[in-house]
């Protein structure tokens, strides 16, 4: 099974060199990471660049033009240029732990998509870590959600469960298999702005007879502090969410299969 990580960013190339850290001290590797880049300046560009030349990983620098907050089309562009099977996806604020990848690939199930957790940093420990003056880890001092640090093959198995909701989606770690995306169109691209995009894409999974595996102990992640985005746009989001569910849809008309042509 080929990997590919796929790292949405945007204008924060001190947390992306943190997460790439990250990523290179894995006890398994990705085959590839993908930075879905939703319209950063040329110091990101810079920073993937020296990444590029002076490490081993297979990196590959998805770019788009800056024209506002465009998640989904950043994503369904890095999904389209992943040659994995399996694709994990995380934020570019998301600080990952050495058996991260490893434990993912271990939960993964034809037929199943993956909602992994993460333990949350304050602003001042985030600030500490992206000096680089530390990797997080359990007993990080005021950590929040600390019990999402337990890194636990036997727990992960005891405790992970299918959540065949739209509870608690957060897509700044899950994993998916490339063929449900494609049959699903992959992220809606009607959403602009921040709100509502991961769990619509959550409910055609669902409507497309994938379940949804709520990995515990397993997949861990830090997510770095930073302030919340602009919600000005939730109410528009919020109908596309609404009009997805009424309808029972399973596939996207405005997604991923553009960028496969």
């Amino acid at each position: 099974m080929k990997v590919s990580l796929i790292i949405t960013t945007y204008n924060w190339k001190e947390a992306l060199k943190i997460v790439l850290e990250s990523v290179k001290n894995q006890t398994q590797l990705p085959d590839e990471v993908i930075i879905a880049d939703d319209g950063s300046t040329k110091d990101t560009a810079e920073l993937i660049s020296s990444y590029q030349k002076n490490h081993s990983l297979s990196l590959v620098h998805s770019w788009q033009p800056d024209e506002g907050f465009q998640l989904s089309k950043s994503r369904n562009k890095a999904i389209a240029r992943a040659s994995g099977d399996y694709i994990i996806m995380i934020d570019g604020d998301i600080v990952l732990h050495p058996r991260f990848i490893e434990t993912h690939i271990k939960a993964s199930k034809q037929g199943w998509f993956v909602q992994a957790g993460r333990a949350m940093l304050n602003e001042q420990q985030s600030a500490h870590i992206l000096k680089g003056n530390q990797s997080p880890h359990f007993f990080t001092p005021s950590l929040k959600n600390r019990k999402n640090a337990i890194c636990s093959s036997i727990m992960s198995v005891l405790f992970s469960f299918k959540r065949n909701n739209d509870k608690a989606t957060r897509g700044c770690n899950m994993a998916f298999w490339r063929d449900d995306l494609i049959e699903v169109n992959g992220f809606n691209e009607d959403f602009i702005g921040w709100g509502r995009e991961d769990s619509e894409f959550t409910i055609r999974m669902l409507n497309a007879g994938k379940n949804r595996l709520y990995l515990k102990f397993s997949g861990v992640g830090y997510h770095l502090y930073h302030k919340e985005s602009p919600r000005e746009l939730l109410d528009h989001n919020q109908k596309i969410l609404d009009n997805t569910v009424k309808h029972h849809l399973a596939r996207c008309d405005n997604g991923l299969d553009k960028y496969l042509k």
